[in-house]
């Protein structure tokens, strides 16, 4: 991308040009002084997609009015005001435009206190308002009104830094990182979401005012961390966090993966680095998808190894081992979950299955792969049988293309003999054949423990292959062996 042009106009279609210059319009008739800035700016010269626009106004509470008029011209749209902040939203009724969401806010300058990141505000200009944003390529803005539509006000040299493809501060780094920690945590995003490089001197700042994230909510922490999970290359903004030293501050866990070590000449991978590679690799894999679609999937991704520190061993004779880092890393993800405020619900479950299951997949290349374990496989995995392998594909980071055509051929005949199995056996939803039930009221017995024996027993038998996934076959089975069963049962 490059624009030695003033006026961008050029660049502005679609939904996007519709909405700047309605919006224009009204500012005019309205007597206000109205800039679309920020994040719309960078985007429209990136010809990247946006949902959602800021606009910036000029006087007291100028932009709380122009939203309300705005909303008023879009029939069925919803305004929300926030006096406290001199702020205003407008969420647009869907008119087949990609953008959905219109934030307003009158110019302002800010000072910041140590303990908080809410500021003190008072009335500014444009140029205040663009000075106390995180970056210069989020520091543009562009006239909307129809005499001047599209012409561009760059005065941090915003453009040049989005066709060098850097992230600099307007201000001094150190001071934009104390005033408000958070864009620690955005730099990091945008580097991501962008593919930029963080300039030498903010990266500088983000590391001198690491400590500085204390004061940022869990929530915001939380969103941002979200953001840099679905972006095209996550890897670059967990880098980016690491090197400064805020990872360590909210995410201890991940960087207790960092590190290799050597005892008798063996040495362990960089477990750190490794992860990191592997959501590369996963998001690489699932392009075809919304990133929605795979959001705790990526972070089963991210997780995979967690125990691993806490697994390591050293055997003298075998070398390292990380026995049991499945269990350890599923038994973890509950604290991390509620402390990232991330849910902890069946998307936090999701995450532990995979990261109970990872291994399995793996073990069934080592050996001759039977039926049995191939049809105990697609049962434990159940519904996440897809997700698990795509996980299991993407864990191969070895920089040995022998190694990796040699996994990668192997699961595929994994793969190859769970879908056999599952057309033969129908074993992905299983639902027991025989129900409690019918068995209650074949052999005579009341609802219990022993009831649930005799379906684990057809269960068993099903995957050991020993009878199909069929009524009449589980039938005879339980009429032959329940005797067996109970007696078995009862001993124990």
């Amino acid at each position: 991308m490059s624009t030695g042009d003033p006026n961008i106009s050029h660049c502005i279609t679609g939904g996007v040009e519709s909405v700047l210059r309605r919006v224009g319009e009204i500012a005019v008739q309205s007597g206000i002084e109205c800039y679309a800035v920020g994040g719309i700016v960078r985007d429209i010269l990136l010809d990247r997609p946006t949902s959602d626009i800021d606009f910036v106004t000029v006087g007291p509470d100028s932009g709380i009015e122009l939203a309300r008029a705005v909303a008023a011209s879009y029939p069925g749209s919803a305004v929300n005001v926030f006096q406290n902040f001199g702020t205003a939203s407008v969420r647009l009724r869907n008119e087949n435009s990609p953008v959905t969401e219109l934030e307003f806010v009158a110019a302002r300058r800010e000072s910041y206190q140590r303990d908080s990141r809410k500021p003190s505000i008072q009335d500014g200009t444009l140029k205040d308002d663009q000075l106390r944003r995180d970056f210069t390529v989020n520091a543009m803005a562009i006239r909307i009104t129809p005499d001047v539509f599209g012409e561009l006000i760059d005065p941090f040299g915003g453009v040049s830094d989005l066709n060098a493809g850097i992230l600099r501060t307007p201000l001094e780094a150190g001071q934009t990182f104390d005033d408000d920690p958070l864009r620690i945590m955005r730099a990091a995003r945008f580097a991501a979401q962008l593919s930029f490089s963080i300039d030498s001197t903010a990266r500088e700042g983000m590391r001198l005012k690491a400590d500085r994230i204390s004061i940022v909510s869990a929530e915001r922490i939380c969103s941002e961390l979200q953001k840099i999970m679905s972006s095209a290359t996550p890897s670059i903004g967990f880098i980016a966090l690491y090197e400064c030293g805020v990872l360590e501050l909210i995410f201890p866990e991940l960087v207790a993966l960092q590190g290799v070590d050597t005892v008798d000449g063996q040495r362990h991978k960089d477990n750190f680095f490794h992860t990191l590679q592997v959501v590369d690799n996963l998001v690489e894999m699932t392009t075809e998808r919304p990133a929605h679609d795979t959001e705790w999937l990526r972070w089963a991704a991210l997780l995979h190894d967690i125990g691993k520190p806490r697994s390591k061993r050293f055997r003298k004779g075998t070398g390292w081992s990380f026995h049991g880092h499945e269990e350890y890393g599923a038994r973890m993800v509950p604290k991390i979950f509620k402390r990232l405020r991330l849910p902890t619900d069946d998307r936090m479950r999701y995450v532990q299955h995979l990261i109970r299951m990872h291994h399995r997949p793996v073990a069934l290349v080592d050996h001759s792969v039977t039926d049995s374990a191939v049809r105990r496989l697609v049962f434990d995995a159940g519904p996440s049988i897809e997700d698990l392998m795509i996980l299991v594909r993407a864990d191969i980071t070895s920089k040995n293309p022998k190694r990796v055509r040699r996994y990668l051929n192997a699961f595929e005949s994994v793969e190859e003999k769970m879908r056999d199995v599952e057309e033969r056996d129908g074993l992905r939803n299983f639902q027991p054949p025989v129900d409690g039930l019918e068995i209650m009221e074949r052999f005579g017995i009341p609802p219990g423990r022993l009831v649930g024996t005799l379906k684990d027993a057809v269960r068993e038998a099903i995957l050991d292959g020993t009878i199909p996934n069929e009524h009449d076959a589980a039938l005879a089975f339980l009429m032959e062996m329940k005797d067996a069963i109970l007696d078995q049962s009862s001993e124990q």
